[in-house]
């Protein structure tokens, strides 16, 4: 049972996922449900609330407590008069032609703008209008993936390093704003948490270009066994939205996938998304993630301010 200084918290599965209850997000929160929240931020990987129905103001305001919130997407802009939302809608993206696509199991999965030298620490999704069925998000825990390794995998893959990139694709908008705004940075393939010092299997199948160092057809190889690896179906939790749900996840030990689904009916989708600021990926050995190509993901605020001054 919840109180004005606890929360509860009801795991999904056994590795990744628990829902919170108890708590108004519409408000900010008193100190020691805070501190609660965070704590199960940081053990369950991606946490949900349902029921809160926040509009843009308080969605931002909930935000600032857990972090600094960046630019809605560094390439694709924000929601206007909240330089903070990214709108999240079934054709954000101008109806990519999915079904010419190559679709293997982990098609889709990633984390959250890991082109970027320093990819948001954490993402806030808020749902607004859902599908009645269809629709569903899912997250993986990339801890859990590496701990799953088996030991000499682990050792190999520790020692590689990964480039990370927006490319263009398909045609359209998405093709001009990559274009406009390039990102492209190394990361260790393993990572360690600042947080929890747990170590990641940090290989995000959508932004993953190349393993550097190793030949174009060792590094496909190599991707695709982790890749496959990462989603097993036992590291993961699947997620059925409502209307004025939050879904509120670790984008450093985390990936997940958008529904495919959606395309496939008339149904509509939106929901609303908040980065915060984060730090370059550090690896096992100490070495840090470097920018090849743009710039680093600023606070809404920093991003405003250097483009006024272009």
């Amino acid at each position: 049972m919840a109180t004005p200084d606890t929360i509860e918290v009801v795991p999904l599965t056994l590795h990744i996922g628990a829902e919170i209850r108890g708590v108004d997000l519409t408000r900010p929160l008193p100190p020691a449900q805070t501190k609660a929240v965070r704590e199960a931020f940081l053990k369950w990987k991606v946490i949900f609330f349902r029921d809160q129905n926040l509009d843009h103001a308080q969605h931002v305001t909930m935000a600032r407590q857990f972090g600094e919130p960046t630019i809605g997407h560094a390439v694709f802009g924000h929601v206007e008069g909240y330089p903070e939302v990214y709108s999240v809608a079934k054709n954000r993206t101008a109806n990519q032609k999915y079904e010419a696509m190559t679709v293997t199991p982990w098609f889709g999965w990633h984390t959250d703008v890991t082109a970027a030298v320093n990819p948001p620490c954490a993402s806030i999704l808020r749902g607004v209008t859902i599908p009645p069925y269809g629709g569903d998000t899912f997250w993986t825990n990339l801890a859990a993936a590496y701990n799953g390794l088996s030991e000499p995998m682990r050792r190999f893959v520790e020692g590689l390093r990964a480039v990370h990139a927006f490319e263009p694709r398909g045609g359209g908008t998405y093709n001009e704003s990559v274009k406009r705004r390039a990102l492209r940075s190394e990361h260790p393939l393993v990572t360690v948490h600042p947080e929890t010092g747990e170590r990641m299997l940090f290989v995000s199948p959508s932004f993953i270009k190349s393993i550097v160092g190793l030949s174009p057809r060792e590094s496909a190889k190599i991707l695709e066994i982790l890749w496959e690896h990462v989603v097993r179906p036992e590291y993961t939790v699947r997620f059925k939205w409502n209307g004025g749900d939050i879904a509120f996840w670790d984008n450093r030990s985390t990936a997940h996938l958008a529904p495919r689904d959606i395309f496939q009916s008339d149904f509509d989708r939106q929901l609303y998304r908040i980065t915060l600021v984060g730090e370059p990926l550090t690896g096992v050995d100490g070495s840090r993630s470097t920018s090849i190509e743009g710039f680093p993901i600023l606070s809404a605020a920093e991003e405003l301010k250097a483009i006024a001054a272009e």
